[in-house]
This record gives structure tokens, C-alpha cells and sequence, in this order.
């Protein structure tokens, strides 16, 4: 179906509804992705780790491939890539994997009351098993105080963990300055990079992390399959989740799905050859947008950092409208409320309180994803079909 955006100043403007603004959650499969997977569900069906005949040879050069692009877009070698089910996984083997490979020596963990919950929770889980962790606060913009993280960081520290990009609020971490206070005690860095990998530039050079979570499905790949990034030297000590067969380097036991790896391989492919110019497409209907939500409505309130940011995911809280009755009269977009996996929690985002949002605001947030098939007349609609509800809720 199709819909008019009320206030364009031009001529009648008609986009597809409902207009999807919810890049954080997923993204849609690229067709060219789709092309380089098609042949590993139909006529390459071999199994990878089969190395006597032709069809496992191809499915495993297939990955072979793939994990070479992988490499390719986050300045790493392919040796170094261990392909996951997804980040939730990748976080939980590196979290897990290097807090049991050191407790002998090192007991204590450190991250960052923002993360992905996926990664609060394996923290959790190892304080279940007797480490001691540190939960670092944020500021109202959302970032990391790096006296207090130096603070922090002790002798005895394993790891420390901390998101490249928010999933929920976009703001951007100083990841290389977190790495480098870590290395100085002799601690391994990990960072989540599911919501920066194919956004903005990542090299973990340029980041010395030892450590690095990604996503396909956030990169306009498939769902189901991830990546984890192990620096090789120096050597990470990591313990594997799963017992098997030894597959990964042994860190990852299980046959691979040669179509999601060479999804996922071909969607890094895509995303950094595309990287600078949708950076900057992205960033300017972003602005767009919340430059005309802002001349239409009084009470915008961008939530985190304005400098330190990815644009393409914008959190916004608006003064005196209830939350619930706005995600219910947007009917004509795909918007979010927060992550995808609290969603229908009922309680406020636990990254906007962090950052001091009260209640009563953060339930009257929503958070806007623009991405690669974002139109600006899309992004107008939007902006037009939002102001309209506000109003009507005040």
C-alpha cells in the first residue's frame, strides 16, 4: 500500500508503507548476497569439512572465501576469523572463552552497564563461576569516562569488554584509547562490533583489540551466521564453548553452513565497497530528518553523544507524549521502541536510564534506523508522519 506525506513542500510525495526504519534489528538481504549463496543450497551442497571429493572441495573453498572477505573489512587475516552462528555467540565465546582461559591468574572482568544484553548476561554468568566484575557507567552522552575505566582496570583483570557502536543509541566508543589503558595491565580487549562493522571504518589494528564480534545479518547478509575475530599475535587463550570436532581451530566445533559464510563473506564484500558513500548518504538524510522534526516540534531530545555518533541510528525522546500510544499511531513505520531483544519487556531501556534518561522519557522514545534502501523521500515521509503523531498525542 502506499501513503502521502502530509507537509512536503513539493509535490505530492508517495513511498511503500509501512516505510521500514528499524536497521539496528536487521537489515535486508542484498540480492547480491543472495546470488553468491545460491549455489551452496543447491548444486555445492557438499559438506566443508569433507576433504575426499570434489563437492567438499567446493564448499570449502567457498568458505575459504568467504572468511577472506570477512578479513578484508576489518583489516584482519583470514586465519583470524572463526565463523559463528552470530554475535550473540561470538560474544559469548570470547567473554566466556577468555575469562575460563585465565581465572587461574586473572579473576576479574570489566564492561559497561550499556552493552548488548547478550553480553551482560555471559558477565553474569561468570560472575556465577567466581569472577568478579566491574560494570563501568556512561555519561549523558552515553560514553565511557577513561579515568574511570583506568581506574578500573587492575593486575589481575582478564578482559574488558566494550561496544564499538550502541545498538540502541549510536554513540561511538574510543575504543583504541579503551584498548590501550587494557594492554597496559596486561588485560585482553574485546569489543561488539555488530552495529559499526560495514557503518563506519573498523580496523583492529587501528583498535589493538583482540577480540572482535560480528553479525551478518546487520550487513545486509543472512541471519544465523556471525563472525568472531581472534588475533593470532599475540595469541589469544581462549576456551571453546562447544566440544566436537575440532572445526574453527578448534574454537567452534560443528559443520559450517558454507551458504551463510558465503552470504555473510559477500555482504562484508559489498558493505566496503559501498562503505564511504552510503556513510555519508546516511548521514545527511539522518540530520535531514531530525533538523525538520525539530523545526516541526518543540521537546526533540537526541539521546547520546551528538559528535560521537553513527548516524544512522537515532534515538529520540519527545517531551510529553506517551511512548506506548506514539509506537501505536506510527502504523506507517517500522520503528523500534529500543533492541529488538528487550522488546516486550514492558520496562524502560536500561541504556537510557544509564545515561539519565528518567522513565516517564524513556518510554517516550523511539529509535530510528536509516539504512542502505532508505529514500529521502522515505526519510521525509517519516519525519512528517512522526511530527503529525506527536501533535496529536499532545
Amino acid at each position: 500500500m502506499t501513503a502521502t506525506a502530509t507537509h512536503s513542500k513539493n509535490a505530492e510525495t508517495r513511498v511503500n508503507t509501512p516505510v521500514y526504519l528499524d536497521y539496528q534489528a536487521t537489515t535486508p538481504l542484498d540480492s547480491r548476497v543472495l546470488d553468491a549463496m545460491m549455489p551452496y543450497l543447491t548444486t555445492r551442497f557438499g559438506n566443508p569439512h569433507s576433504e575426499s571429493h570434489r563437492f567438499g572441495w567446493e564448499a570449502h573453498a567457498g568458505v575459504d572465501v568467504a572468511r577472506e572477505q570477512v578479513a578484508a573489512l576489518i583489516g584482519a587475516t583470514p586465519e583470524e576469523i572463526i565463523f559463528t552462528s552470530g554475535a550473540t555467540e561470538s560474544n559469548n565465546t570470547a567473554i566466556k572463552g577468555v575469562a575460563r582461559a585465565l581465572r587461574s591468574k586473572r579473576r576479574h572482568l570489566v564492561t559497561v552497564v550499556t552493552e548488548h544484553k547478550c553480553v551482560l548476561e555471559s558477565f553474569r554468568a561468570m560472575e556465577r563461576e567466581g569472577a568478579e566484575v566491574t560494570y563501568l557507567p556512561v555519561g549523558a552522552d552515553g560514553l565511557v569516562d577513561l579515568e574511570r575505566l583506568a581506574a578500573a582496570v587492575r593486575d589481575d583483570t582478564a578482559l574488558v569488554s566494550v561496544m564499538l557502536v550502541n545498538n540502541e543509541i549510536g554513540v561511538i566508543q574510543p575504543v583504541a584509547k579503551i584498548a590501550a589503558i587494557a594492554h597496559a595491565k596486561g588485560a585482553k580487549v574485546h569489543t561488539d562490533a555488530a552495529q559499526a562493522v560495514g557503518k563506519i571504518p573498523v580496523d583492529v589494528g587501528a583498535l589493538d583489540v583482540d577480540l572482535m564480534s560480528l553479525s551478518g545479518h546487520k550487513i545486509y547478509g543472512p541471519k544465523g551466521v556471525g563472525a568472531l575475530y581472534v588475533r593470532r599475535r599475540p595469541r589469544v587463550p581462549l576456551v571453546p564453548l562447544m566440544d566436537g570436532g575440532g572445526q574453527e581451530r578448534g574454537l567452534r566445533s560443528g559443520t559450517l553452513a558454507p551458504a551463510l559464510c558465503a552470504g555473510m563473506g559477500k555482504a562484508c564484500a559489498v558493505a566496503g565497497a559501498v562503505l564511504a558513500e552510503e556513510r555519508s548518504r546516511i548521514e545527511g538524510l539522518s540530520r535531514a530528518f531530525l533538523t525538520t522534526l525539530r523545526r516541526n516540534l518543540n521537546g526533540v531530545i537526541l539521546n547520546g553523544s551528538d559528535e560521537a555518533r553513527y548516524w544512522g541510528n537515532l534515538n529520540l525522546s519527545f517531551e510529553g507524549v506517551d511512548g506506548d500510544r506514539l509506537i501505536a499511531s506510527l502504523r506507517a513505520l517500522a520503528v523500534s521502541s529500543g533492541a529488538a531483544c528487550a522488546s516486550g519487556s514492558g520496562e524502560p531501556s536500561y541504556v537510557l536510564r544509564a545515561i539519565g534518561v528518567d522513565d516517564r522519557l524513556a518510554k517516550a522514545s523511539i529509535r530510528i534506523g536509516f539504512g542502505r534502501t532508505t529514500t529521502a523521500e522515505e526519510a521525509e515521509f517519516a519525519a512528517n508522519a512522526i511530527t503529525d503523531a506527536v501533535r496529536a498525542l499532545l
